[in-house]
């Protein structure tokens, strides 16, 4: 097993960003919209949903990866019916950094995530070649 931990997310606590399992299986630990201080970017909504997903991608490529290696996105919301008034401005961002590359998905929504300001996590797994 690697661990994987970009700068650009600054230094995690109690657990890491991605593990690298066999050389190919990379798990990537729910990501949120924080910058390399661990301040939320913004209180916006679809801010936070195209962060947490370039958070995510950060630790694909600092793994060696591209985003197309990503096979599963679980999304975790405090506010599915936000999620669904703006999936047309989520869908422009998810489309800038993924293309039309679309891993198996599930949206939970959870009553808070552990950042009181933060309103989407993003985990993940991808298969690396």
């Amino acid at each position: 097993m690697k661990f994987i931990n970009p700068e650009s997310l600054g230094r995690p606590r109690g657990y890491s960003n991605g593990v690298l399992a066999s050389g190919q299986l990379l798990f990537i630990a729910g990501q949120i919209a924080w910058d390399e201080e661990q301040r939320i970017v913004s209180a916006d909504f679809v801010e936070q949903f195209d962060r947490a997903l370039a958070n995510v991608i950060a630790v694909v490529e600092a793994a060696g990866g591209a985003p197309d290696a990503l096979v599963r996105l679980v999304i975790y919301v405090t506010d599915k019916n936000e999620y669904r008034s703006r999936q047309r401005e989520i869908g422009e961002h998810y489309r800038a950094r993924m293309n039309r590359h679309y891993p198996t998905m599930a949206l939970v929504e959870v009553k808070s995530l552990l950042e009181d300001e933060a309103k989407v996590e993003i985990e993940a797994i991808a298969v690396l070649e």
